[in-house]
């Protein structure tokens, strides 16, 4: 009789884990059992171990081969990793032009333990990143090196149910040829979905100062001819980028007056804002990437912004997640 794939579990590992919503996405399939992990950075794992109640192993540059071969088996391999440039790449020397950077490390493991399938994803940039060579070379290893089915494609986080305009690329491959295709959601929240219900601390409110210079430094920018700046987002629109650093959470601010004690509770050099213009709280940051409430946020904000805009839009991941599932189902 032949087998009910609709009940098979899968199993993956989750490299370049940060705080685990890649893991986060295919476990919420429930058909997918996650066996390994890796990450690096310390307050990462943090996070990690409070929602997973694992720690990852720490830095993947160290599995050689042996260490590869022990890692326990699994089928879907994932992994979200930075953008590097390749010394030599566009050469066509295929490994050879990814050495001394993560993704020759993941290529080794997808060499050596032949997983069904992966999903890799990185910013939208890698696509013209050295004029495209480093998204080529990448291909090249991926499809004529290692033999596998590879689709790409750029993906927005806010047609998947979160409220930002969040664009990154998402590479799909499988061992065998299939019928693989990248979903099209159409599903749009705004930003005022994802505002806390209650009033949050005045901590989050920016200084008078603080937002004068603010505006004098995009008027700078504007007499100048340029677009960069503070924005206060829309309620009825959606957020824009949450990124690390710059004016990351400066892009992101919004107008809260429900606030009724403006007594500093940090060292503000000034008073709070009478325009009662604030950042977005972490939990606002993780709701615009699609985490649930119950994930948990051990670490500083500092450490929390830095890992939700670093993070990946967990319901983007899911949708992939189902489709890669379905394939599997189809031809295992």
């Amino acid at each position: 009789m032949p087998t009910n794939n609709k009940q098979k579990q899968y199993l993956s590992i989750d490299l370049c884990a940060g705080i685990g919503g890649i893991r986060l996405g295919f476990e919420q399939t429930n058909r997918v059992n996650n066996v390994y992990s890796i990450e690096i950075d310390k307050y990462a794992c943090q996070t990690y171990i409070e929602n997973f109640g694992e720690n990852p192993h720490g830095d993947i540059t160290l599995l050689n081969k042996s260490k590869i071969l022990r890692l326990p088996d699994f089928d879907i391999l994932c992994a979200g990793f930075p953008c590097q440039s390749f010394s030599i790449a566009g050469h066509k020397n295929g490994f050879s032009d990814t050495r001394g950077t993560l993704f020759f490390n993941i290529a080794q493991i997808i060499k050596q333990k032949k997983p069904k399938a992966f999903l890799l994803e990185n910013v939208k940039g890698l696509t013209f990143h050295n004029q495209g060579r480093t998204l080529n070379t990448m291909l090249k290893v991926l499809e004529e090196d290692l033999g596998y089915y590879v689709s790409w494609k750029i993906l927005n986080s806010k047609d998947f149910g979160v409220p930002q305009n969040r664009e990154r690329i998402y590479i799909v491959g499988f061992d065998k040829p299939s019928n693989f295709k990248f979903p099209q959601n159409t599903k749009r929240k705004k930003l005022k979905d994802i505002i806390d219900k209650k009033p949050v601390s005045s901590k989050y409110y920016i200084s008078q100062t603080y937002l004068n210079t603010l505006v004098k430094h995009k008027q700078r920018h504007e007499d100048k001819g340029n677009g960069f700046g503070f924005e206060i987002l829309n309620p009825d629109g959606i957020s824009n980028a949450i990124v690390v650093g710059g004016m990351g959470k400066e892009r992101n601010l919004t107008i809260d007056k429900r606030l009724t004690d403006l007594t500093p509770v940090t060292n503000l050099k000034g008073d709070i804002n009478k325009d009662y213009v604030r950042r977005l709280t972490p939990r606002e940051w993780a709701r615009l990437q699609g985490f649930p409430e119950k994930f948990k946020i051990p670490v500083s904000d500092t450490q929390a912004y830095k890992q939700f805009g670093n993070s990946v839009s967990v319901p983007v991941i899911k949708s992939i997640a189902k489709r890669i599932i379905e394939t599997l189902d189809h031809y295992n």
